[in-house]
């Protein structure tokens, strides 16, 4: 099959195997109007088939190209896609209890940067939710690489919301961008400074602070970590819940590390860990933490060159994203092992 040309059809199943692929499928068949069937989704997860959120992404990227999915519904294995044309305008997506906004921000985004005007896309669900990025990883860490590829994406939370009733809102303006830059980032530099975000909502304010305290005292060595810490009432916050993003700004890079409050789980040890993600990250010397490297392929993908650059660890998202992507873009990636970490190159095929 030739690119671009007749059904693709993708195998759920294959390496990672879950959401990630059926999101990142979709918005590859938007961006290159390519019929897509996705079979096998989600096949070996304990609940196979689309969740709320799965469901949510395929709707989100349908919309935003007037494309029609067939088969499309809860507990779906397989879903048939015919996208439409990329349109600007103003969307709004329900997730629907707290399944991930973020997750299906990883979904649309790339299709509205492509749009031929801007978007404002408005979703409600869960903003800070486990097993997803949290909403300031996306503010402080992933939009900012962005920006520096040439993306102009604004977010405003107008509401957070927690697992698991969600209830939480996110605004995005999304300026169009068909020419990202690459992204060129072989080595982080010296650290130059570490941010904290903590929030709790309808929690005692010690929860994060201790969270805070708890990353900071294990990153006093490397660097004082300025914290900011809130506490959101109801005007701001469904539920309960919270988050801590850690963010160190080096000469060349930033790299995060992230953890949502969990009940059960001392706040002590949700700081150490964000901590020691992120410690991990920055004595390897790599430029993106290991979930920007997941999330930020597509983008290089699309730019309008070659990319290089490195990350601790390539993580089975990012192995199964790079399978995929270079089944229907004209890219091919190479990895290099370096002392500590792995040098990525995205060569475009011309």
């Amino acid at each position: 099959m030739g690119y671009g040309v007749g059904e693709w059809i993708i195998d759920g199943a294959h390496g990672e195997g879950g959401g990630q692929l059926v999101r990142l499928a979709a918005a590859l068949a938007a961006l290159t109007q390519r019929v897509t069937r996705i079979v096998n989704i989600r096949a070996r997860r304990a609940k196979p088939g689309l969740a709320a959120q799965h469901l949510a992404a395929l709707r989100a990227v349908a919309a935003l190209c007037g494309g029609t999915l067939t088969g499309a519904e809860l507990g779906a294995r397989e879903v048939h896609f015919r996208p439409g044309p990329i349109r600007a305008g103003r969307y709004r997506f329900e997730v629907g209890t707290a399944g991930s906004v973020t997750l299906v921000l990883q979904a649309l985004l790339p299709v509205a940067l492509q749009a031929e005007g801007p978007c404002r896309v408005t979703l409600t669900g869960g903003t800070d939710v486990a097993r997803a990025p949290p909403m300031d990883y996306l503010r402080v860490v992933l939009l900012p690489w962005l920006a520096q590829m040439g993306a102009e994406v604004h977010i405003v939370a107008l509401h957070r919301g927690y697992y698991p009733r969600g209830g939480g809102e996110l605004t995005l303006d999304i300026v169009p961008c068909r020419t990202l830059r690459p992204l060129l980032v072989e080595s982080a530099g010296a650290l130059r400074r570490i941010t904290g975000h903590a929030h709790v909502a309808h929690l005692p304010r010690h929860i994060a602070e201790r969270m805070a305290a708890a990353a900071s005292n294990a990153l006093v060595d490397l660097a004082p970590v300025e914290t900011t810490v809130a506490v959101l009432d109801d005007a701001a916050a469904t539920g309960m819940g919270g988050a801590l993003t850690l963010v160190a700004e080096t000469n060349h890079a930033r790299l995060g590390a992230a953890v949502v409050a969990q009940r059960g789980v001392p706040a002590e040890r949700l700081g150490a860990e964000a901590a020691q993600a992120l410690r991990q990250d920055l004595a390897s010397g790599a430029a993106l933490d290991v979930h920007a490297a997941d999330q930020l392929l597509i983008y290089a993908a699309l730019a309008a060159g070659d990319s290089l650059f490195s990350v601790r660890a390539l993580s089975s998202h990012a192995e199964t994203a790079m399978w995929l992507i270079a089944q229907c873009l004209p890219v091919r990636f190479a990895v290099e092992a370096q002392a500590g970490r792995q040098l990525v190159r995205v060569h475009h095929v011309r």
